[in-house]
């Protein structure tokens, strides 16, 4: 008894539907939609729907073998390049939709009132979420690269961990808020397909064309409702998102790391900021990232002393505080810094003249392993203050690092090392 009923009341409504008048043309009328609005909604829908799969995916690939990280560097890609066309898809498909009239609902009142939300929602995040996490990989340094001509950075962007991080803390809360309003469009298209049993999703799916309708083109209210949505989701995501004292202190606490402590060594010279920054490659893109927590003791005098030096410098670095994007678990893991047995890496050595510089002339202790280093850096003196620049070249073998990765298909041998200081005169 049921099949029948049900048979008969699909058929109806089918025959209905295949009977009313569809918009054929491009635009857009009061009561339905041109080919190229429902053209531009299904693109989003695919895209929408490969780029979230693809993330998913790349979450779970492991980065142990050359294989994996190949395969993630891969995934991470194809999700960056969906995500960058869903931005210029959603964005033609606004400025078409202001150059279009806009067909009325087929319901008012209440109902009318929060689809409009919904759709202000979505709207807004086809927009935010690809261009946050656009932003997010510009102001990174490597790492799954979007496929593409125009280069990787974004006019204004400057290159910044921190910056990288917040922004793409507010993707992943956007994300959810996409999430959101994706599934209330959803539960909304089948109300009206099952329950109400009307054309609002023929409308979109083959244009048919219920007829003029009734009612105004809208009010204020959804878009004020849909601001404060969007201004809690951004206060949220704000309020999630460590500072950097709070995220230096977790990224250490996760390593079990301690923080690096000024030692009493003979020392004339206070740090007061500066920058330990390495890069790597990664199937061959530049990857810098920077350590959070180290402790130098300078003694340096400009004029040679009797046995020829300028003095010593000793330097020691939490390793567990290195920041570097989104591999930052793998290279402070036990593959590479291996951080939770090998807190803390010492650099001690002499200063000598060098041409119209210095170098510091000594012996890294890194991962159990003690190797000879130079670092070549000059200095600029103003009064008892100086700026420093040194820049050195290591080998992650020389340190047993990356015995997995035997060549440089994923992760390169050469680690650059920059450093960049001020320090002011005590002594």
């Amino acid at each position: 008894m049921c099949q029948p009923a049900f048979r008969t009341v699909t058929n109806t409504i089918t025959h209905k539907v295949l009977l009313m008048p569809r918009n054929t043309n491009a635009t857009n009328t009061t009561s339905s939609y041109g080919w190229v609005e429902r053209a531009f909604h299904w693109a989003i829908a695919l895209l929408i729907v490969t780029a979230l799969v693809l993330s998913k995916v790349a979450e779970e690939i492991g980065t142990g073998t050359d294989a994996e990280l190949a395969q993630k560097v891969w995934v991470y890609s194809f999700h960056k390049t969906i995500g960058v066309s869903v931005f210029f898809v959603a964005v033609g498909r606004i400025l078409w939709a202001v150059s279009q009239p806009r067909p009325r609902p087929l319901h008012q009142g209440w109902e009318a009132q929060l689809a409009a939300v919904v759709h202000w929602m979505l709207y807004s995040s086809l927009v935010l979420v690809p261009l946050l996490g656009w932003t997010a990989h510009a102001a990174s340094s490597g790492f799954a690269e979007i496929w593409w001509p125009f280069g990787q950075g974004l006019p204004g962007i400057p290159k910044s961990a921190e910056l990288s991080e917040t922004l793409f803390g507010l993707h992943t809360v956007f994300v959810i808020l996409l999430l959101g309003s994706l599934i209330l469009h959803i539960l909304g298209a089948m109300k009206h397909a099952v329950l109400d049993r009307d054309q609002t999703f023929a409308r979109m799916w083959n244009g048919t064309d219920p007829g003029a309708l009734a009612g105004d083109r809208g009010h204020a209210l959804p878009f004020v409702g849909a601001m404060m949505i969007w201004g809690l989701t951004l206060s949220v995501g704000l309020f999630l998102i460590p500072g950097e004292e709070q995220a230096g202190a977790s990224e250490s606490a996760q390593a079990d790391v301690p923080s690096v402590a000024a030692e009493a060594a003979d020392s004339n010279w206070t740090v007061e900021e500066g920058t330990l920054s390495i890069t790597v490659t990664q199937l061959g893109s530049p990857v810098t990232g920077s350590f959070k927590d180290w402790q130098a003791n300078i003694d340096f005098d400009e004029t040679p002393r009797a046995d020829g030096t300028n003095g010593t410098v000793e330097v020691s670095v939490a390793t567990g505080s290195l920041t570097l994007g989104s591999v930052t678990g793998q290279a402070t893991g036990e593959e590479f810094l291996a951080a939770g047995q090998f807190p803390t890496a010492l650099y001690a050595a002499v200063i000598r003249p060098d041409g119209d510089g210095y170098i510091a002339d000594g012996r890294l202790s890194l991962r159990g392993a003690d190797v000879a280093l130079q670092i070549p850096f000059t200095l600029a003196f103003e009064g008892d203050t100086a700026t420093m620049a040194g820049q050195a070249a290591l080998d992650r073998r020389d340190f047993g690092m990356g015995e997995t990765y035997p060549d440089e298909s994923s992760v390169g041998f050469g680690v650059k090392l920059d450093i960049e200081l001020t320090a002011v005169r005590t002594q």
